[in-house]
């Protein structure tokens, strides 16, 4: 066999232990980011918080201690190539932050504030502290249990109280029948004593009197119903809202007033003082309990006014700020031992990078934030209403990054305004045309949707088909499936569900 010499050429991309960590830290939400220097504390001794009073004295004065936090120029620069070799050569985000192959983001992300935050004040535009609050631990049957022991029932009707409260869901309803419930007792309640279908109702009205309000029904009614004959009997209208919805909770539904009207000889005023007290009852009684932990959300940015314009400013209580300990530096200088030399010259090399790391992933942060609020100072200014159409794209050009960066950038990070609390991918939408050639932002479409119907007769609902038209009165052509669409985003409901009597 004749042998042969081939000469192959190919590119192949080598990640640096630096450049992979880079990377790593770009994707991190503040809260993952905060963990990671943690965790890095400890382990490292090398690394220090920069507000830690020093513990050690030594010749070297301030001015002399490398600052690490910065870097030069030239390193600086060399991260920042790696960053967009990797992103040029791998054309896409990773995971799930990957842009779309038109560069468009197809998906329109929520016109409402991030689940839970706060609203923000305009005193004196100093750093909104806008922290979500951690939801209660203690669950509905937590909290059900704990009136359950302080009833004192018999031990049989405890028994029974416990399976009751097993069958209850996270909105407060009883999922199971009275025959279920008592075929599910535990054999040796059922052989002390005998127990029927009475004893469970009996219990069940136990427990439908605890709080919150209105636990533990098993339908819609039936827990409205509960609540209204807790109210207090010179409540306006509850003798009314009581026989509406024992006799008529089917009309209610349909939103028939007139047959209501007819059947319970109200007139429409007393009709609608009657449906209102019904609305303040709560549908859902178990929901106040969160039954899971909900997450912080920490901005990493704050949006600031200055002369008119709107710029951003990194959150400085985001992260935690370290730096390269100048006394581990003093002892790598003076100790003549290699096995010591050696473990100081690994560990502040890996403190630099990583110091280096988190200053390129807030220099890229800045960037990026800054350059998104200069395109949408209107949304600032008016509101959702004047959000301008934007791509990941738009934003790379401007800025000199790859897609896959500002996809990662972009993705988890959080933005301070005195609006509210918004993920940086909220400000990116998608474009419609009008006619006259003008595009227009869907989340902007969106936020006029919610206006028109919030200002709309409540009496006489706008259709869909209505809608579309206000909006081409406005430049705005967009098909009625896409208002249907956008309605049901908002979670608005149709023309006939808006129906109000008043």
């Amino acid at each position: 066999m004749k042998q042969t010499l081939a000469v192959k050429l190919g590119q192949q991309l080598k990640m640096t232990p630096q450049l992979q960590q880079a990377i790593k830290l770009l994707q991190m939400s503040s809260l993952e980011l905060t963990e990671e220097i943690e965790n890095a504390l400890e382990e490292n001794p090398l690394l220090e918080r920069e507000d830690e009073q020093e513990m050690f004295i030594n010749d070297k004065s301030p001015t002399d201690i490398p600052d690490f936090s910065e870097g030069s120029e030239s390193d600086n620069n060399q991260t920042d190539n790696q960053l967009e070799a990797l992103s040029e050569l791998t054309g896409k985000a990773t995971e799930n932050n990957d842009p779309e192959e038109d560069g468009a983001i197809q998906n329109e992300w929520d016109d409402n504030f991030i689940s839970g935050s706060q609203s923000l004040s305009h005193a004196d535009n100093d750093l909104f502290d806008i922290y979500e609050q951690r939801a209660s631990k203690e669950t509905l049957k937590d909290h059900l249990l704990w009136q359950l022991e302080l009833a004192k029932l018999a031990r049989s009707d405890f028994e029974i109280g416990i399976t009751i409260i097993g069958s209850i869901n996270e909105d407060g309803f009883l999922e199971a029948s009275v025959s279920e419930l008592l075929e599910s007792l535990p054999n040796e309640t059922l052989s002390e004593v005998d127990l029927d279908e009475t004893d469970i109702e009996l219990v069940l009205q136990v427990i439908q009197s605890f709080e919150p309000v209105g636990v533990a029904a098993r339908t819609l009614t039936e827990t409205l119903l509960i609540q209204l004959k807790n109210l207090p009997e010179t409540s306006n209208r509850r003798a009314e809202a009581i026989e509406l919805l024992k006799q008529s909770s089917d009309l209610l539904a349909k939103k028939d007033y007139a047959r209501m009207q007819k059947k319970h000889h109200l007139n429409r005023a007393e009709l609608g003082e009657t449906i209102a007290l019904i609305q303040t009852l709560n549908p859902t009684p178990g929901c106040e309990f969160g039954n899971s932990e909900s997450d912080y959300v920490i901005p990493d940015l704050v949006a600031k006014t200055k002369g008119g314009k709107w710029f951003v400013e990194l959150n400085p209580q985001a992260v935690p700020k370290i730096r390269v300990s100048s006394f581990y530096e003093n002892m790598l200088r003076d100790s003549g031992k290699r096995a010591e030399k050696d473990y100081l010259k690994n560990n502040i090399q890996d403190a630099k990078w990583l110091v280096r790391s988190v200053q390129t992933r807030h220099d890229t942060l800045l960037k990026v934030g800054q350059k998104i609020v200069e395109v949408q100072q209107s949304f600032f200014d008016e509101g959702a209403v004047a959000m301008k159409p934007l791509i990941l794209s738009e934003i790379a050009d401007q800025v000199g990054l790859h897609e896959s960066t500002v996809s990662r950038v972009t993705s988890k990070k959080y933005l301070a305004t005195p609006s509210g609390l918004f993920e940086l991918k909220h400000f990116f939408s998608s474009k419609l045309a009008s006619d006259k050639g003008e595009e227009t932002s869907s989340t902007a479409i969106r936020a006029l949707i919610k206006k028109i119907t919030d200002e709309e007769n409540p009496q006489k609902p706008l259709s869909d088909s209505k809608i579309v038209n206000i909006l081409k009165a406005r430049d705005i052509d967009v098909a009625r499936r896409t208002v249907a669409k956008y309605r049901e985003s908002l979670s608005i409901p149709p023309s006939n569900e808006r129906k109000r009597l008043i």
